[in-house]
């Protein structure tokens, strides 16, 4: 005897909920014909929760469905507590649009030429992150200290946005390292190994509607 499951039954029986104890809900979907169409594919859930680029896989550290901001870490990136070959952040450019680095995400270009494009004809593209400096960065991260050591001085630094190094690779910036942190808004006199170290990213929906697509 044949059983026919109600669409909608066979519908939320296909759609994960959650993935490794971080929920799923809309517009996120980790299974076909789940959540938003724009936001289709853009997680994958295998042992942990991964946000995929062109660049890189990243692990998806918590979702803030109310500020509308996912939190992933860049295992490659550099902290400091480890230095990392550099490699460039790419993001494809309908996730750049639709789901970009947020505000209060600091890109810090580390070990810098003095002759870097970006120390030069773009030196306003660096800013002022809350008081920090990169002498301070140099001095108190264990990973970072090598820079000051091998050149007997400290090695430009520039704290910058997203934008940055969405134009520009690390090799045309001419800096050898970066790494990235969140919540900068909260750092003022926050030591930088007590540093948020990751991505913070935001998204949109439309205020009314989404219910009815989320159930």
């Amino acid at each position: 005897m044949l059983t026919l499951l109600p669409l909608s039954a066979l519908t939320f029986s296909l759609c994960r909920t959650s993935c490794n104890n971080i929920p799923i809900n809309y517009p996120f979907g980790v299974d076909d014909g789940c959540g938003a169409p724009q936001y289709c594919k853009m997680l994958n859930c295998s042992t942990n929760l991964l946000f995929i680029t062109p660049s890189d896989t990243y692990k998806v550290q918590g979702i803030d469905y109310n500020m509308k901001t996912p939190t992933i870490y860049d295992p490659s990136m550099s902290t400091c507590s480890i230095l990392q070959p550099h490699h460039d952040f790419v993001m494809s450019e309908i996730k750049s649009v639709i789901i970009p680095p947020a505000p209060d995400t600091v890109f810090t270009l580390l070990n810098c030429s003095r002759d870097s494009s970006i120390l030069n004809h773009y030196r306003s593209l660096c800013f002022n992150f809350s008081g920090h400096s990169c002498d301070e960065l140099y001095g108190s991260c264990t990973s970072f200290r090598l820079f000051h050591l091998l050149s007997n001085n400290t090695p430009p630094c520039c704290f910058t946005g997203y934008d940055t190094v969405k134009y520009m690779s690390m090799n045309i910036l001419d800096c050898t390292h970066y790494t990235m942190v969140y919540n900068t808004d909260g750092l003022h006199d926050v030591a930088p190994l007590d540093w948020i170290y990751g991505i913070k990213l935001s998204y949109s929906v439309p205020d009314t509607g989404c219910d009815r697509c989320g159930r």
